[in-house]
């Protein structure tokens, strides 16, 4: 093989089409683009999610749900990994599980899911807890505190709730 016998693989090029060549290339007169209108124009360019007319898709397809205003996104840990990097009797902060790096900094705060098992006491100040991972802490002797964020929907939620249980 030498570089002057060296030829293009069958297929990979393309013919180009030329285009306003006269009428015997196939491609003359109107250049493909048929007859007036503004798609035969300089400068068209159809609407985004246009289908020809037909019902676009992003009007078939109905509009659901609702993002709440107040409502933050909450860093997630699990009991296994308290359990896996914290002492018995430790207590635990949100601010502490962010600044080791456990959990990302977040608007909504730390919340702690029950994945795995626990066997240390501790003691959790945090923004949100699952029943089953306060289940398991509580279940070894271990503290959960809510502190919700300010402003937060957790927050206005907590309020309601210390609210009803005062007029009882």
């Amino acid at each position: 093989m030498e570089l002057h016998t060296l030829k293009y693989a069958p297929g990979s090029k393309k013919r180009v089409k030329r285009v306003g060549r006269g009428p015997s290339s196939g491609h003359g007169k109107t250049s493909t683009r048929g007859h007036k209108g503004a798609q035969a124009r300089a400068g068209y360019r159809k609407k985004i999610g246009f289908e020809g007319g037909q019902m676009p898709l992003h009007r078939r397809v109905p509009k659901f749900g609702f993002r709440h205003v107040k409502r933050y996104p909450m860093a997630i840990v699990n009991v296994g990994t308290i359990e896996r990097y914290f002492e018995a009797g430790a207590v635990i902060t949100s601010e502490d599980l962010i600044r080791r790096k456990f959990a990302k900094k977040l608007r909504g705060g730390v919340k702690i899911l029950g994945k795995g098992e626990i066997t240390k006491p501790v003691h959790l100040i945090v923004q949100a807890i699952s029943p089953s991972a306060k289940q398991k802490i509580e279940a070894v002797g271990g503290k959960v505190e809510i502190k919700p964020i300010v402003g937060s929907a957790g927050e206005q939620g907590t309020e309601i709730i210390e609210a009803e249980k005062k007029e009882e």
